[in-house]
Formats: structure tokens, C-alpha cells, sequence
């Protein structure tokens, strides 16, 4: 992968130039907290070179991901970690003022007002939403795995330009939706989720450029009084930062850069062969990465080389309150043919 600005640039859209170095500025300045950045991994480095990460697992016309482990005997072992039939809202609400990447935007109208009516001699009138927004890439978000390509070839090569099993920018790309590798291809997600409370372990929010490393995770799950080898294949993982307590408090901070996880997370989350990540941040990952020349290695080596799908912009207030740390994970992305990602709102269930 080119290390200059200008592909950077070209990689991840023009107007996230000048967030990358707001992001490396502040992360340069030094981050508060009892855990200091991490130094550069070998699993960091890696990513600047690509061998080809295809075919899939799953064979090689997949387009479901990570999503495959899913199956009924999955389902039923993860039903029995339900204990008293508690139901979380994991998901933020909708609306105008939610912080957004970029150029990203929400408008929600009702038309008319009542939109139609009346009818008939009981003088019905109804109402309806008018959206306009990135349906799968705002809020609380899910990224599908046609959401994220890495580029090997040279500008413009579109046949080297590879997704999630090595499905190409010609056989992938279209104006009107995806060709492959949409939401719709993706099964429900009910599983096992396990959530690691780094803002506990680091006695407050953790700050821009702050990544939580394994030694972190381990401790998180060690002072949760939970196991490592109680996570198995299939189950998610998520991330509480305190990056959440900004969400329409702070947008600017919010969006500046944040804490999350790097490369050395990303490849024990392969190695545990797992189903999902999430976080209360907007990317899940730390962003600025301590290699300066990354771009979201995370989201390309999680989602385009391994399938495995990611939430962001989550909630965990009332899981932590409760002491809730390990419960029943729920959520289908909408079902449109062809989209990247998906609104929704997944739930906790203890």
C-alpha cells in the first residue's frame, strides 16, 4: 500500500485529509490515562504489504462473512446464557444533531402533514417519514462487507482493487447498489457478546489515540471477574471507552479522532475466530493508528480480509450499570439489496 498523502486521500475520500491531521496532531500531544499508546506491531506493519487474503473460509463465492457462524447450534448455545430476561437498547436514537463523519448527513420530513387524508367516512389521515440520509453509515451503524476494499493495484485499476474474498471493484461496484457482498446477503446475528470496559480499567474516558491494547483487554476481562477462554468461536466483542459521553455534548471532539482498538486486538479477534466487534466510538478502532501511514488498518484487515463485520457508535450505559458484561447479542441489518452497512438497533439480553 503507497504511503503518500495522496493515496491516503484517494483511499479514504478527500475531505478526511484534514481529519487525519487534527487526529495525528492531537495524538501527538500526548494521552491522558494509566495505559500509554501502544508501540507500532508487527500486525501493523504488515499492512502496508498485502498477499491475497482470498478465497474465503467459506468458500469462494461467500458473501455472508463472518455472519456464518450463526448456525442453530450456535444460536442454541448462546441462548443459555440468559439468566433473567433483562432487554438493553444498545443503539442511539436518530436524529439531525448526531455527530457525523465527513460529509455524512441525517434530514427526516414528514410530508404534508398529515402526509394524506382524509379517508373514507371515518376521516382517516396517516403520516409518513421522508429520509435522506446514509442509511447504513450514520448512528449507530453496522459495516457490511462490501463497505470497505483495499487498493493493490495502480489509481484507477479497479481490477485490483479487492473486497471481502477478493471480489473486485467491477464485480462489486454499481451506482444503484452493490453488486456483491450487500446487507442482504448477511444472516441474523444472535450470539454471544462480550464487553470490555476499558473506561473502568483506566480509571476514565480514554482520549484521541489511545488504543486498547491486548495487555488491557486481558486485564478488563481479569477485573470483570471473566475469562479469556470463556470467549469462543462465533461470539463478539465490544468496547466501552467513554468515547460515547461526547455524542451531541462535544461533536467536535467526538469526531476528532478517538480511542479503540488496533492491530494487535484486530489479530487476537481473528485468532478467537470471533463474529463481530463494536464500540462507542465512530470507527470502533483508534484513530489516529500509531503508525502515521495507516488508514484504517482495522476496518481493511477485519472486514475486508476476514469477513468479520463491525458496530460502531454503540451504547453501554445500562449494560455497565448493571453489571452486565457477557449477555445474548441481537441484530439483522436491513435487508436492502445492495447496501454497505445498516441503521438499526441491536439489544442486550442477560
Amino acid at each position: 500500500m503507497a504511503r503518500d498523502e495522496d493515496t491516503v486521500e484517494g483511499a479514504v475520500a478527500s475531505n478526511r485529509r484534514g481529519f487525519m491531521k487534527v487526529a495525528s496532531l492531537g495524538a501527538a500531544a500526548g494521552v491522558a490515562g494509566k495505559f500509554s499508546l501502544a508501540p507500532i506491531s508487527s500486525a501493523a506493519a504488515q499492512e502496508t504489504t498485502h498477499e491475497e487474503w482470498w478465497p474465503s473460509k467459506w468458500g469462494p463465492e461467500d458473501q455472508a462473512g463472518s455472519t456464518n457462524h450463526i448456525t442453530p447450534e450456535k444460536v442454541l448455545e448462546s441462548l443459555q446464557i440468559v439468566q433473567d430476561g433483562r432487554v438493553y437498547k444498545l443503539g442511539r436514537q436518530y436524529e439531525a444533531g448526531m455527530p457525523f463523519f465527513g460529509t455524512r448527513t441525517f434530514a427526516m420530513m414528514i410530508p404534508g402533514a398529515p402526509t394524506g387524508g382524509p379517508f373514507g367516512a371515518n376521516k382517516l389521515i396517516y403520516n409518513d417519514e421522508f429520509l435522506a440520509t446514509e442509511i447504513g453509515q450514520v448512528g449507530t451503524q453496522f459495516d457490511g462487507l462490501g463497505h470497505i476494499g483495499i487498493q493493490l493495484g495502480e489509481d484507477g485499476d479497479k481490477r485490483e482493487m479487492r473486497y471481502y474474498n477478493g471480489f473486485t471493484e467491477l464485480e462489486v461496484g454499481n451506482a444503484t447498489g452493490l453488486l456483491k457482498l450487500g446487507t442482504e446477503h448477511l444472516k441474523p446475528i444472535v450470539t454471544r457478546a462480550h464487553l470490555i470496559d476499558a473506561m473502568a480499567l483506566n480509571g476514565g474516558m480514554m482520549d484521541v489515540g489511545e488504543e486498547i491494547t491486548l495487555e488491557m483487554l486481558r486485564a478488563a476481562l481479569d477485573a470483570q471477574g471473566m475469562s479469556e477462554d470463556d470467549i469462543r468461536p462465533g461470539d463478539g466483542i465490544l468496547f466501552h471507552t467513554g468515547w460515547g459521553q461526547l455524542w451531541m455534548e462535544n461533536n467536535d471532539r467526538f469526531n476528532s479522532g478517538c480511542p479503540g482498538i488496533g492491530m494487535e486486538v484486530a489479530e487476537w479477534v481473528v485468532e478467537k475466530d470471533l463474529c463481530f466487534t463494536g464500540g462507542d466510538t465512530w470507527p470502533t478502532e483508534v484513530i489516529p493508528n500509531p503508525d502515521p501511514d495507516l488508514a484504517f488498518p482495522v476496518h481493511g484487515h477485519l472486514l475486508t480480509k476476514h469477513g468479520i463485520v463491525n458496530f460502531e457508535n454503540l451504547t453501554f450505559d445500562e449494560v455497565i450499570a448493571d453489571g452486565k458484561y457477557r449477555f445474548l447479542f441481537m441484530y439483522t441489518p436491513v435487508p436492502i439489496k445492495g447496501a454497505t452497512g445498516s441503521m438499526g438497533c441491536p439489544i442486550a439480553i442477560s
